[in-house]
């Protein structure tokens, strides 16, 4: 075991990256989760309205596409970072959730999709519908209602980042994070899940999990330096 700490301790380079990777998600996840809260909603079941909002505030919608989506880049840096890191204080679920972590965000990048109804085919869409013949819009209007349910429609891909947090944070009990940062991640992660898989059931109550999904990475950017030999001395 003291070998394989030893050995974990030679990537310094990868969890310093990582590190600056899980606060530039918090970043990414921060920016458009305000933007939420004082900014208006892009509309829900109107695909013509959906194209008009986004013609209207373009600036809005592109950040929180680009943040919302992005984030899972920042997000597959530090699954890797952390799933090393934990590496020898247990193998087999630090490789299981960092696959189930990694393999979650990949998914998210390839769907290029995520709720609040924010596709980048729809940027598209609204560009045609403002331009369109009155014969034309309401095939827009229904393509873009369709795209929509798709945008709003991947909660599978938000309970499997959950259930990789989940997971990684069972190893981290026996690691050199400090056990708060444990602690944490399993509430994070198992609430993840449960709100993820009933989003659009529970209301106001999934920004318990938003919140969590800032305080964790922190946690975890701290741990990761710790380990890179930077910020604090490792325990």
């Amino acid at each position: 075991m003291d070998n394989e700490k030893s050995g974990a301790t030679s990537f310094q380079l990868l969890f310093r990256i990582g590190a600056i990777a899980a606060f530039v998600f918090i970043i990414f996840t921060l920016v458009p989760l305000v933007l939420m809260i004082t900014q208006p909603l892009p509309p829900y079941g109107d695909g013509a309205a959906l194209l008009d909002f986004i013609a209207a505030h373009p600036i809005l919608y592109i950040t929180e596409l680009v943040c919302f989506t992005g984030l899972s880049i920042p997000a597959i840096v530090f699954f890797l970072a952390l799933g090393v890191a934990l590496w020898p204080s247990g193998r087999d679920l630090a490789l299981l959730g960092a696959v189930v972590g990694i393999g979650s965000e990949i998914a998210a990048l390839a769907f290029a999709s995520s709720p609040p109804s924010l596709n980048g085919g729809l940027l598209g869409l609204s560009a045609q519908y403002q331009t369109a013949s009155e014969g034309l819009r309401p095939s827009l209007a229904s393509a873009a209602g369709a795209l929509q349910a798709y945008a709003n429609g991947f909660t599978l891909i938000g309970v499997l980042t959950a259930l990789g947090i989940f997971i990684l944070s069972i190893p981290m009990r026996k690691s050199e994070f400090p056990r708060g940062v444990s602690i944490l991640g399993l509430i994070t992660g198992g609430s993840g899940m449960i709100l993820e898989a009933t989003r659009d059931l529970v209301g106001p109550f999934y920004a318990l999990y938003s919140i969590l999904l800032l305080v964790w990475p922190a946690g975890i950017g701290y741990g990761l330096l710790r380990l890179s030999g930077s910020g604090a001395a490792r325990a």
